[in-house]
């Protein structure tokens, strides 16, 4: 193995055999198989949408999010009323006049103490700004502290007791709606490009749209992500939308396609020509979803109507593909609910066996070099010595700590025994949300199958040793350490974070690993 892997905390000890790294650096880091952050699945698969997108020659482009009524009129026609009635419409607070009676004056002097001619011409100046829309209303009480010469706190007070009017503020409704689908930007931004953009223009867009649903359930969130794409230009037909169909969701995996008519034809298509495609997973075939067959409705395109781009002057066809970010994450990320996949945290955690590994750790840990040395020379000594008949004793390591000689060996003074007990080499494992210890060779298919943490129980114990070791030396004093019959991971020097104590508790699984470990290790300063 390289120095540079060696060096790299991102290397993982599992890519190599135990012994191709020093067991100091393997104990030092035991939970180098998680080096990296965990993407969020609809997050990592909007960054993947992307990357497929650009490989294929299309180029992103940001639609409008905020989109006015008039624009779905133009749009959908006489439909247009019944398709509202799925949008979120915007409100805002209006500006209130605010005026200054003599008894809101009165009021004002609890906070101020003497108020001034000039410090109530500031305030209704200030108010007079406030209302034409010179001043933002986040900066509102900043304007009245510095005016009347008072503490933001006084600020947000005086608006609260002498003010009533801002509380008493009702949201009043725009015109404007947050977009619902993809395809209320593609006209604008579409028409916007008629003319500066070559054709047949390739372009696409990953982002955000919002629903008014009636209730949220597995398959449907009141805002989604919409991977949407277009091509416009002369001779675009719904068989670019079956093309680009197999070219971006084949890059996820998906194998065979189908495509049907769209029962539901949204006025905004030509007739005829919205199409629903359905796509084969291996992934799916015998899952626990609906789509056990393989097969799942993943996307739909259409070639847009010529009434609706002429309402934007539009003069040649376009073809718009999309489909649910959201969708398409949970077949990659085997999710059976798109709340509990977009909204983890509000749910119980489902933890892996890699995750529940990566929150094993040592209770106590040596802080010099010379300590992980120690580590070192413990370990080697039970591995080399651990079945040798007691009483015995062997050198561990010797060298000089803190500026003193210490030398430290591994007993065992009692006779008819081995040094280490039998418990000693059994390994950490995580098996199906289970925390065990077990020898690899006698549990071979147990352990082939399970989630490896690289610790052993007497390395653990030989972490602790150490810590020991170098609190006694600090001290002037000799150590002796032992661990006989464990119960608990604490005795020998392990933890588990609460994470994966929660998780471990919630699912009634278990986390065992007893036995007789049976070493004892001195330090002597010598």
């Amino acid at each position: 193995m390289s120095d540079d892997k060696m060096r790299d905390p991102t290397h993982s000890p599992q890519e190599t055999s135990d012994w191709e790294i020093p067991m100091s650096v393997r104990l030092r880091y035991p939970r180098l198989k998680v080096p990296y952050g965990k993407p969020h699945p609809v997050f990592d698969t909007v960054q993947k949408l992307r990357e497929c997108y650009l490989r294929m020659g299309f180029t992103e482009v940001m639609n409008p999010l905020i989109v006015d009524d008039v624009e779905v009129y133009r749009q959908f026609g006489p439909e247009a009323p019944a398709v509202l009635d799925r949008v979120f419409y915007l409100a805002g607070l209006p500006r209130p006049n605010i005026g200054i009676s003599d008894e809101k004056l009165s009021e004002l002097t609890k906070y101020t103490g003497v108020l001034c001619e000039g410090m109530v011409k500031s305030l209704r100046t200030l108010f007079h700004r406030y209302k034409k829309g010179e001043i933002e209303g986040d900066d509102l009480v900043y304007e009245i502290s510095k005016a009347l010469s008072v503490s933001d706190t006084d600020a947000v007070k005086i608006l609260d007791e002498v003010f009533p009017e801002f509380k008493e503020l009702k949201p009043i409704p725009t015109s404007r709606t947050l977009r619902s689908h993809m395809t209320s930007g593609w006209f604008i931004t579409l028409g916007a490009l008629v003319g500066k953009m070559k054709t047949p223009m390739k372009l696409f867009s990953v982002d955000r749209c919002f629903r008014r649903e009636q209730r949220e359930d597995p398959t449907r969130l009141m805002t989604y992500f919409s991977a949407s794409c277009v091509v416009a230009g002369e001779d675009i037909t719904e068989e670019w939308g079956k093309a680009i169909s197999h070219s971006l969701l084949s890059q996820f995996g998906f194998t065979e396609f189908k495509f049907r008519p769209d029962e539901k034809r949204s006025r905004y298509y030509a007739s005829g020509t919205q199409t629903e495609v359905f796509a084969y997973h291996p992934k799916l075939v015998n899952s626990s979803t609906k789509y056990s067959d393989g097969w799942v409705e993943i996307a739909t395109f259409g070639v847009y109507s010529p009434d609706a781009l002429a309402q934007y002057d539009i003069p040649y066809p376009v073809m718009n593909l999309g489909l649910g970010v959201e969708r398409l994450a949970m077949v990659l990320y085997d999710a059976e609910d798109m709340r509990k996949m977009a909204y983890p945290q509000f749910y119980e955690p489902v933890l892996s066996d890699s995750e529940i590994a990566s929150m094993i750790d040592f209770v106590d840990k040596p802080f010099t070099r010379q300590g992980w040395e120690i580590v070192d020379g413990i370990s080697r000594v039970c591995i080399e010595h651990g079945h040798e008949e007691s009483p015995c004793e062997f050198l561990a390591w010797e060298g000089e700590l803190f500026g003193k000689k210490v030398r430290v060996s591994v007993v065992e003074p009692e006779e008819n025994t081995l040094l280490c007990g039998p418990a000693a080499y059994n390994e950490v494992v995580v098996t199906d949300g289970n925390i065990i210890a077990i020898i690899p060779e006698k549990f071979r298919e147990l352990y082939e199958k399970s989630t490896k943490t690289t610790i052993r129980l007497f390395e653990a114990f030989a972490v602790r040793c150490a810590y020991e070791i170098e609190r006694g030396t600090i001290a002037g004093i000799d150590t002796e350490t032992r661990c006989r019959v464990i119960r608990t991971p604490a005795e020998i020097n392990l933890k588990v974070e609460e994470p994966a104590l929660r998780y471990i508790t919630a699912n009634q699984k278990k986390i065992d690993i007893r036995g007789p470990v049976f070493i004892t290790v001195r330090s002597e300063i010598i």
